[in-house]
């Protein structure tokens, strides 16, 4: 049975398990404060009860999102993890939150790292809006009909969508992704793109990074990381130059 709405105290002084207790039955006014205060201790045990909330609200929001939907999934971004990331898979395969509110539930998942089924990601990297194009890039997995669509996405008119596919491609371990990686690399280098590089580098692409390194001292570590990552004999070396010069300074 739900508890009282209206005898339930702020979520600030509920004990994590009254919290996860009234997570589940939280309404328009209290559905913020209680997902927030799940966050905000990063309470693992939750989850499940977040997913409930969702699960509540399936079959509605095919006008405008539904509130209590939207702060669960906030929730779910906040605390992170795998328990997170599979919570919001299930919760996209079985098509629980719908209408407009599907391109912010993808968002969350392209943050979360998620994987999602095949033929869902394959629909979503042809939507119209570029947004959704590149949060799906980002939650794709490694079945051919999508690395076909991923290959089409490097062609794409936007630049984000154009980026996402390229790091997704290259984590997949696709060397076709290379040369967009290595051009991001040259001119906007963030540590995703650099991890991405780390299975299909190539000579040039350690000279590449060799030079982010340089260029880039917030980055260091990272390139560092990736080259000793690489199975070549001249990242090795590059890597101990990296060091020496790191040193030096």
């Amino acid at each position: 049975m739900a508890p009282a709405i209206g005898s339930r105290p702020s979520a600030e002084t509920l004990s994590d398990a009254a919290l996860v207790e009234a997570l589940p039955y939280a309404n328009l006014t209290d559905s913020h404060s209680l997902t927030a205060e799940a966050g905000k201790r990063r309470l693992i045990a939750a989850i499940p009860a977040l997913e409930t909330l969702c699960r509540r609200f399936k079959g509605f929001g095919q006008q405008k999102p539904v509130p209590e939907q939207m702060a669960a999934l906030q929730g779910f971004l906040t605390i992170g993890g795998p328990a997170a990331r599979a919570a919001v898979t299930r919760l996209i395969a079985d098509k629980v939150v719908v209408g407009p509110a599907q391109s912010q539930t993808l968002d969350v998942a392209a943050q979360l790292s998620c994987r999602l089924p095949p033929d869902l990601v394959i629909d979503w990297l042809r939507d119209p809006d570029a947004e959704i194009r590149a949060n799906a890039a980002h939650c794709a997995t490694a079945h051919p009909s999508v690395i076909s669509s991923l290959h089409d996405l490097l062609s794409d008119p936007n630049a984000l969508a154009v980026r996402a596919a390229a790091i997704s491609l290259g984590k997949m371990g696709r060397p076709e992704a290379r040369p967009e990686l290595l051009r991001l690399a040259q001119t906007d280098p963030t540590p995703e793109v650099i991890d991405a590089i780390t299975t299909i580098a190539d000579d040039a692409s350690i000279v590449v990074l060799r030079r982010v390194a340089l260029a880039r001292p917030d980055l260091t570590d990272v390139v560092l990381a990736a080259l000793d990552d690489i199975d070549n004999p001249r990242a090795a070396v590059v890597a101990e130059a990296i060091r020496r010069t790191t040193i030096q300074k």
